[in-house]
């Protein structure tokens, strides 16, 4: 995308300026003019204050408390506000000029504007014909720490990195697209990618990744990211998992095309989010020994495609009869996480847009996490979620719903019952497991079709920003 956040001494001549104020006194030097408009508009509560200062229209915002999350992203959504409009005025750079003292108030403004200033345009012919394009937003700041800045820029590159992956159709994007995509990131960014073939995957009889994919002429890939670094704090690794179902049309069990296999290219944001929180962490290069285990392949209803009634062996042995194709997210889940056992992880962490069910409980603003950790961690991983406000609710996995998961001739079934099939479907994860797991069910927030705010239309990149900062709070970095 090309936008950058940078730290500036001076105003650019060519720049929409925003000064951010603590809301109660302004600049000494504002002009008198320029006092007395801002004064007006304080006077008057408003929410944006324009006014002219040497001949330049400017805009300022009064700031408040930063003391809880709601007020923290109160202010990534006033940046997202200065983007929209430096976007529509054809502004190529904005910068913010703070007066308030507090740096946070510059960083949650930055970071606002930038995750709304991303567009998907790399499939134009013409890609400057749809959108002008926002290139650099300055920030003006005497307390503003640099490498606060550069990682702030770091973290959201790698937004970025990860909307374009679920932004990309199946036409740019098969399985292999995906593991070539993350094998480039590894060389580029400073870890390990091992990329298994669909004979390697048969070898390790990886029955739920396999029966997903024999409806497509594309081969399935399995894909190993490491970042461990020298001075890593934990002895073992982290362990992240991610769903690439790189386009879903539901198998035998087809989907109905409408609001549904439409815009099923997003299938794979969970292997998306872990390729890129991976990518992240290893950008800033935080002491953290973290794998990321990403099965992909596309789910078609070909000749020779799985179907309702089959029985199929996954990678630990368990036998699992299909009671339904288009629950297929979690046969692939289901043989990454028993792969994860090799590497007795200190804790595994899996997403997915995994179930209709979970977007009905909660919709698109929160994901649905649920899994074996015990408290203290689903606390931090709370703490980290209000901090980034990609916020998480938890939903218990009582043995009840394991029942729903009966089968009468195999192990278990791959489909409990309608109602709260998002805890169903992660009960069925939670067999292959033998470690602290949490599972992120991203199916309602990774693809909007509508803005919010700095979470734009389509591939949002939920959840690299939260797992970061979970990984900072839990390690205390």
């Amino acid at each position: 995308m090309g936008i950058t956040l940078k730290v500036l001494r001076k105003i650019p001549s060519n720049a929409m300026v925003f000064h951010l104020l603590d809301g109660k006194s302004v600049p000494k030097e504002f002009s008198k003019e320029a006092t007395k408009q801002v004064k007006n508009g304080l006077k008057k509560k408003q929410s944006m204050i324009t006014f002219v200062e040497d001949g330049d229209v400017r805009y300022a915002f009064s700031v408040g408390s930063i003391d809880s999350a709601n007020e923290k992203e109160a202010l990534r959504v006033t940046g997202s506000s200065a983007s929209a409009l430096a976007i529509k005025q054809k502004a190529s750079k904005l910068t913010f000029v703070n007066h308030t003292g507090d740096a946070e108030v510059s960083l949650l403004h930055a970071e606002g504007a930038k995750l709304t200033a991303y567009q998907f345009n790399r499939l134009l012919s013409n890609p400057g014909k749809k959108d002008h394009e926002l290139k650099e937003i300055g920030l003006i700041d005497g307390d503003l720490n640099s490498k606060e800045v550069k990682d702030l820029n770091t973290l959201t590159d790698n937004v970025f990195w990860t909307r374009d992956l679920v932004n990309r159709p199946l036409s740019h994007l098969t399985a292999t697209d995906l593991a070539d995509a993350v094998e480039q990131a590894g060389k580029e960014s400073g870890f390990d990618v091992n990329v298994l073939s669909k004979r390697k995957i048969q070898s390790l009889k990886m029955g739920g990744l396999l029966a997903v994919n024999k409806g497509s002429i594309d081969p399935p890939t399995f894909t190993i990211a490491e970042y461990k670094p020298a001075n890593a704090v934990n002895k073992q690794p982290i362990v992240l998992v991610g769903k690439g179902v790189v386009y879903d049309t539901g198998g035998m069990s087809l989907k109905p095309t409408p609001m549904s296999m439409d815009f099923m290219k997003s299938d794979m944001a969970g292997a998306a989010m872990m390729a890129g929180s991976i990518k992240a962490i290893a950008e800033l290069e935080l002491p953290v020994h973290v794998i990321a285990l990403l099965p992909a392949t596309d789910n078609r209803p070909d000749g020779n495609a799985y179907v309702p009634g089959d029985v199929i062996t996954m990678y630990d042995g368990t036998t699992v009869e299909v009671k339904n194709t288009d629950a297929e997210g979690r046969l692939l889940l289901a043989d990454a996480l028993a792969y994860a056992k090799k590497y007795d992880p200190e804790l595994v962490m899996n997403a997915a847009t995994l179930t209709g069910a979970s977007v009905r409980a909660i919709g698109t603003y929160a994901t649905s996490v649920m899994g074996t950790a015990d408290d203290g961690e689903f606390k931090k991983l709370e703490a980290a979620a209000y901090d980034t406000y990609e916020r998480v609710v938890r939903f218990p996995l009582w043995d009840e719903y394991g029942k729903e998961l009966a089968s009468d001739v195999a192990d278990m079934s791959n489909l409990g019952r309608g109602e709260a099939g998002h805890i169903s479907a992660g009960k069925f994860l939670q067999h292959f497991t033998d470690y602290p797991w949490i599972h992120f069910d991203i199916a309602g927030p990774s693809f909007l079709h509508a803005p919010q705010s700095y979470r734009t239309k389509g591939g949002t990149g939920v959840g690299v920003r939260l797992l970061v900062e979970f990984i900072k709070v839990r390690y205390e970095l």
